[in-house]
Parts: structure tokens; sequence; C-alpha cells
């Protein structure tokens, strides 16, 4: 039996200043109804004929292929397969070359990239500068998109020639690379898109990646094939499989009667099964994602009160819910800019702060002796989700908040979210594909419906526009420290914990897990 593996949060602490998301899938475009085997059962780790084929148990299917318009980690997993960036973060989320090979800052506000030459996207047009404008500039100048905010900062794209552009942005921007190397940052196809429109794409998406799209049904599977005009290292797969399993026992299962080579999120009671399987093996790592509550602030709702959203945060014991659903596998946390991403503050990272009886007194102050009601959404579609927010209810059930459990199937969840209009409570997970602090506040100031919550700070606004432009890495971040305790003091966010990712492999592959969660298939190799 082989060893647990742990990839150690220690590696991704010495990051470089220079580096610096959510769950449910939506309604999304018709996909692909070819002929299949739908059931996919032992023939995905099998290798029919000489073709090396790799098969991925994931929970949740993707959020269609516009990577402008969702905040998705899981969906981002499966991109990066299929679309490249200019910039890309390795292993150890150290940024390198990928669809440019070099870079420069000209002055404050512009950056000269220099791109890779012979690249051609997946229906052999090639890619240029024209194809580096039009991605960046539609992501940065329409508001509704989702990924808007974390790109607004781009002012303009100019085409210097045909393989160089500069990227002018509205000040000094510390964190461009960072946002250059994550989701929203996938070239896409100018000429295509211009041409064949965007429902065309959605059916049938085009990148630079090392796999392009074969078929697509929703709910059940997302076929790639190899790029043979792929530019980098040949693909090391001839197929790759995303499967969407969202049963935690059908996934395990699977793994282990051979029907797929890889389960994502498997419950870490499951773990040590896994492991003593003959053929199979488990990996765990620490992530970027962070479960957290967001708290409705807006006046004439019970949660206005700081004090309701303090009783509510004391009212939950974090730690029994990582003991008693995570089985240990989560760390409780204060703040969502976890170890490994810049602007870490220690001192809220692992600490919680349970206190029933000071929650009751509280909501005494309030004016709620008697209790309250509220609303509280989250997604019945995780196992997880559902059993942390079943809990989570029954814990401020304790202190007198009768909490209404709204169990959303994943595309009414998601369609709550894009509104921006859950009730006064909602589970939700978040990561942090940027490793910056800037991207976990990038959606929280004074802007309306543009923001995760109607909480209103001037001294938030104002840290955080000064953080985003300045280039005093020392100045920056503590700029980020009095932002995270003014959050930990007013709790617009609850943050509850940092959770890890488990893993279930077959011993017929080599994978080790990312911080980031990424799915590289050209990372998972054939033994």
């Amino acid at each position: 039996m082989r060893k647990l593996v742990s990839v150690s949060m220690v590696l991704v602490v010495a990051l470089t200043l220079v580096l610096a998301g959510c769950s449910s899938k939506p309604s999304s475009p018709a996909a692909s109804s070819s002929s299949t085997d739908t059931k996919g059962t032992a023939q995905s780790s099998a290798n029919a004929g000489g073709s090396k084929h790799l098969t991925i148990a994931i929970p949740y299917d993707v959020q269609g292929f516009d990577i402008h318009n969702h905040n998705n980690t899981p969906t981002e997993a499966v991109h990066v397969n299929l679309f490249s960036y200019l910039v890309k973060k390795n292993e150890k989320q150290v940024i390198e070359p990928d669809l440019a090979v070099s870079w420069e800052s000209i002055d404050d506000t512009t950056w000269r990239f220099v791109l890779r030459q012979g690249v051609k996207f997946h229906n052999g047009d090639p890619f240029t500068s024209a194809d580096v404008k039009y991605t960046l500039e539609r992501v940065s100048k329409d508001d509704k998109l989702l990924e808007y905010g974390n790109y607004k900062q781009i002012k303009e794209v100019k085409i210097v020639d045909e393989y160089t552009v500069d990227i002018i942005t509205d000040g000094p921007q510390p964190a461009l690379l960072n946002r250059l190397s994550r989701l929203g940052s996938g070239m896409l196809p100018s000429k295509y898109l211009e041409e064949q429109g965007w429902e065309k794409f959605q059916s049938n998406p085009i990148g630079t990646g090392p796999y392009k799209f074969k078929q697509w049904i929703r709910d059940d599977r997302l076929e790639l094939v190899r790029n043979p005009d792929y530019v980098g290292d040949a693909p090391n797969w001839d197929e790759v499989t995303f499967r969407v399993i969202p049963e935690d026992a059908t996934r395990v299962a699977e793994l282990l009667t051979g029907g797929v080579d890889i389960a994502v999120n498997v419950p870490a009671i499951d773990m040590d099964r896994i492991e003593s399987n003959e053929g199979t093996h488990a990996a765990a790592t620490p992530t970027q994602r962070v479960i957290q509550l967001n708290v409705r602030t807006k006046e004439g709702t019970v949660t206005a009160d700081p004090r309701v959203r303090e009783a509510i945060d004391l009212a939950i014991d974090k730690q029994a819910i990582v003991d008693s659903i995570y089985m240990g596998a989560a760390t409780p946390t204060r703040t969502r800019v976890t170890p490994g991403n810049f602007g870490a503050k220690a001192d809220l990272f692992g600490t919680s702060l349970y206190d029933p009886e000071r929650a009751k007194q509280l909501l005494k102050e309030a004016g709620y002796e008697k209790g309250l009601k509220l609303t509280f959404n989250a997604s019945g579609d995780s196992s997880k989700d559902k059993e942390t927010a079943e809990l989570i209810t029954a814990m401020l059930a304790e202190v007198g908040i009768e909490a209404k459990l709204e169990l959303l199937e994943n595309s009414a969840y998601q369609e709550k979210f894009r509104g921006r209009t859950f009730d006064e409570l909602v589970l939700i997970p978040f990561g942090n594909s940027m490793f910056d602090a800037a991207l976990a506040f990038s959606r929280i100031s004074t802007q309306g419906a543009k923001g995760e919550t109607d909480y209103s700070n001037a001294e938030v606004d104002r840290l955080l526009a000064a953080a985003e432009t300045n280039m005093n890495a020392k100045e920056r971040e503590q700029q980020y420290f009095k932002v995270q305790d003014i959050i930990a003091q007013e709790r617009p966010f609850i943050y509850l914990f940092q959770e890890n990712a488990n893993f279930g492999i077959s011993d017929r592959v080599e994978f080790s897990p990312r911080l980031d969660e990424m799915l590289y298939a050209d990372q998972v190799t054939l033994k």
C-alpha cells in the first residue's frame, strides 16, 4: 500500500511578490448529442487499439465555454486543456511564458508582450496580436461579464506588430501578470468569433491548447482529443474525457472498478479505502478554496445590524464542521487570503471565534431576545455543501436564529449568483486563481449590484483602490492587512474554512495535485 501523498502548504509560502470563483453550473447552450457510451465504465482506462485515453471524474459540469462569464475554478480546471494564456503558472505557481515568449514594463502603465510565432487555433487560424486585443478588450470593457472586475484595469491593447502588443492599464498594476495567468485570460480566436458568433463558439469552442473539443454532453461528459498542431510538447493523450459524476459514492466506485483514472473531490472518509484498494491510491493538497457566508448588509434586512452578523459568526463552530463533515481536511479561517497568497494575514488564518453565549447576548442587545428569522441559501448539489449548510442551520437555531434553509439546484443557485439576488445568508465557495489579495476583494466594494453584497465602507474602498496600483510591496501588503481586519470586524463575509482537495488515482497513472486545482491532462502521465 502506497503512503498517502500530501502536498505541503510550505511549498507555496515563499512565492515571489510578482505572483498574486464558485460553485454551481448554470444553464448552458445545448451540447453535442452524438452517439456515445454514456455509461463510460471500464472503457475509460483501456487503451483500445493502442489509443491512450485518460478519464477524469469531476463532480460539476463546466459552465459552458465563455471564459469571460464565469468565476468557477472547476470550469477553469478543465478549460486549461483547451485554452492557453499569455503567461502561465507552473506546478510551484511561478509564472512562465506560454503564448508570450517575453514581456517587459515600458513605463508605469504599459507592458509590452512578444508573442510566440507559429501558434494555430484548433481550426487552423493563426494566433496573432489581433486575438490578444480582442480577448482582453472584450473582458475589460463589458461590465456585464462576470470577469470584468478582474480586467477593467486594462484600458487598451495596442497592436505594435503582428506578434507584439502593448497592454495599457489605468495605473500601475503590480498584479498584472497574475491576472493574465488565470481564467478570463485564455486567448480567443477573433476571426472565428467575428465570423461565426458566440452561439457557434459555445457549441464548438476553439482554443490553442494541447487538446481540441470533440463533444460535450451536458451533465454527462466533455470529450477532448489531441491537438496535432500544438506548439508545445506533444500531448500525452490521444483522448481526454471529463465525466460528470455528482454523486461522491459513484465517483469513488468508478475509480475502484477501473472506470476512471482520477476522481476529483473524494470524501475524506473514502481516502483510506482508496489507498488500501489494489490498483488505486489517494492524494491530498490544500487549495485556494475558502468556504464562506455572504451576508446582506442592506438597510431593512435583519443582517444589516452588525451585532446580528457577529452573532451568526460566533454561533458557528467551524472546527466541529471541519472535524465532522470534512474529517479534518480543512482549516478554519477568518480571512479569504490564505497562506501562499500575497497579502495573507497570518493571525486571521487557522483561527475561529466560536462563542454561542456571546451570540445570544448580541442578539438580545440587537432587540432579538426572542429570536429572529432569516433565509439561508446553499447549493443542494454538493453533499458537503448540503451537510455544512444543515449543520450551520442547527448551530444558528441553538442561539435563537431560525434560518429557513433553501437548498438550490445548481442552475437556480447560479442564477441567483449571477443576478446577485441571494437572500440574507448564502453559503458559497471561492478560490483565488491570482494568488493575490486583489482577487479576494475584487468585488466587495460599494458597487451596488456589481458587488457580492450590499456592503458599503469608504475606508475599504480607499484602501483597495490604493493597493491595486501600489508598486511598493510592503505598503501594499499593509493596505490589504487593514482591509482584512475591517472585514473580520464588520463581517459582510463570514469566512469559515479553507478546504483541502482529495483525489483518488489509478495506479496506472502518475498525477500530483496542484494548489490551484487545475487539471492539466499533460501533467498526468501513463506509467
